[in-house]
This record gives structure tokens, C-alpha cells and sequence, in this order.
């Protein structure tokens, strides 16, 4: 599916055409500079690998940068997309007018890292009584097992470490894209902290 590489800057809001005033998230869509495509007959599937913010050469080692054609200089990020919709030549810079024309988009991010969590917070659990004297109020209770098995199986609800995961938002409206300036604007809950690296895509479940 089509999709660009992009940085989440921060939350303002704007007014609509109908005057209403809307919450958005402004992502910024640098040139997404198309470093390598691939075909069916020779790597077995559809796939166009595009990359933004450009490398220094002194960090650049040399089976990082045996991936470049000659022409194109390393980047720090690199995004392979398959069933890429458009045929763009190597080499050939992507912005933000590229996605002229999209109303919904699915943008995938790291969610922001919310430390060590209890099963309250992280999985919903209800807890006990708050009540004076309930000796029961945020605990996960019981784990195991009072007879054999004597063990707590794996994938139980407990508590962890939380957020800091690869997660996908779907069905995002497009607000406004502003090519002049290289972002769009979009209503929803985009995932990640500010100045993180998102990637923005066509929406699979939601067009019209």
C-alpha cells in the first residue's frame, strides 16, 4: 500500500470549512527519496524501500551503504513498502503532495514507553474493594495453580513493562494537506511522543 515516512511535531487545532473548530496532529513529510524497488521476478514480491534524513558520511559504514545506488546518499531511516500502488523511479523524491486525494490513512509508530506498570493500569483489571479493610485493592491475585501444575503458565495478565511497542492507528481523517510546508494535518489519536518517526499509509479498511 502506498505510504510515506514522516515526523509526528505536535497537536494544534483549525477551522474547517464549516467554521467548527477541529483537534489535529501536524506530521511533517520530509522528501522520501526512493533508494531501491522490487519486482515479482526477481525478489517474488512487489516492494518499493524509500528513506529519509540523510546520513553522514563518517557514520556510514560500508555494508550500510552498499544498499544505495550511486547517486544517493545514505539514509538514517529506511522503510520497505510492498504493494506500493505507484511505480516512482529510483531515486525519484516523494513529499506530502503525494498524498493529495487520501481522506482516511493508517499511521504506525512507537507508542510512548510507560515504564513498569501494575495490572490495574496496563491490562484494566478492576482490583478489589476500596473500601477500609479490604486488604485487596490493586493486586493481580491469584497466578498459579493450588495442585498440579505447581507453576504459572505462560501469556498470564501481569505486571510489566509498558508502551514502548510498534503500534498501527487505522482509519485516521485527513484534514488538510499542506504541500507548501510538507505536512498534513490529521484528526485522531496518532500513537508515539512528539519528533517521533511515523509512517503514514493509505487506510486498508476505510476510503470513502
Amino acid at each position: 500500500m502506498f505510504g510515506l515516512i514522516g515526523k509526528k511535531i505536535g497537536m494544534t487545532q483549525i477551522f474547517d470549512a464549516t467554521g467548527k473548530l477541529v483537534p489535529v496532529t501536524v506530521i511533517e513529510i520530509p522528501a522520501n527519496v526512493v533508494v531501491a524497488t522490487k519486482t515479482v521476478a526477481k525478489d517474488g514480491y512487489s516492494a518499493v524501500v524509500i528513506g529519509v534524513n540523510e546520513k553522514k558520511k563518517n557514520r556510514v559504514t560500508k555494508p550500510y551503504g552498499g544498499q544505495f545506488p550511486e547517486g544517493i546518499a545514505p539514509t538514517k531511516i529506511l522503510r520497505e513498502m510492498r504493494d506500493f500502488g505507484k511505480e516512482p523511479a529510483v531515486g525519484e523524491s516523494l513529499g506530502a503532495a503525494a498524498l493529495e486525494g487520501m481522506r482516511f490513512v493508517d499511521v504506525q509508530a512507537v507508542s510512548k514507553g510507560k515504564g513498569f506498570q501494575g495490572v490495574v493500569k496496563r491490562w484494566g483489571f478492576g482490583g478489589g474493594r476500596a473500601s477500609h479493610g479490604s486488604k485487596f485493592h490493586r493486586e493481580p491475585g491469584s497466578t498459579g495453580q493450588s495442585t498440579y501444575p505447581h507453576k504459572t503458565f505462560k501469556n498470564v495478565k501481569l505486571p510489566g513493562r509498558m508502551g514502548r511497542e510498534t503500534c498501527t492507528v487505522q482509519n485516521l481523517k485527513v484534514v488538510r494537506v499542506d504541500a507548501a510546508n510538507g505536512c498534513i494535518l490529521i484528526r485522531g489519536a496518532v500513537p508515539g511522543p512528539r519528533n517521533c518517526t511515523v509512517v503514514v499509509r493509505s487506510a486498508v479498511k476505510k476510503t470513502k
